[in-house]
């Protein structure tokens, strides 16, 4: 299967302490999964360091997750991730959770808001920013 157009991918490890008592992933660790790509994207388009030298960054207002099959340790999960939307001061993440097979294992989507975690507002997306997360 071909996910060429999701431009951002992370390997993580499936470890025991990741199960549940079903011997599959449990569904709290995808989330952590999708956070795992969120800060991969943040980190791929400088969101992070933005964020260290201004106080000014996105902060998560929403996260979804369909699960579509289980994940199975020992084993490996890939987090794909690619911008899906952007508005005003918000943007959105698509992403998809791969096993060793490249089979779909979750789809998800995160909404963020630029904020400004000194003055505690939201702000416009800085044109830079918008520009360098369209290549994503």
């Amino acid at each position: 299967m071909n996910h060429s157009d999701y431009k951002l991918s992370l390997d993580l490890r499936i470890d025991w302490s990741d199960l549940d008592m079903y011997e599959h992933v449990n569904n709290l660790t995808f989330m952590r999964f999708l956070q795992s790509g969120r800060v991969n994207f943040w980190e791929a388009t400088g969101i992070h360091e933005y964020f260290k030298n201004s106080r000014k960054g996105t902060m998560l207002v929403s996260s979804h997750c369909d699960f579509k099959n289980s994940l199975y340790y020992p084993g490996t999960a890939t987090v794909k991730t690619k911008l899906a939307e952007t508005g005003n001061s918000s943007f959105a993440l698509k992403h998809i959770i791969l096993n060793d097979k490249e089979e779909i294992c979750a789809e998800g989507k995160d909404v963020v808001v630029c904020y400004d975690f000194e003055n505690k507002t939201t702000f416009r997306i800085p044109d830079w920013l918008r520009e360098t997360i369209s290549k994503y």
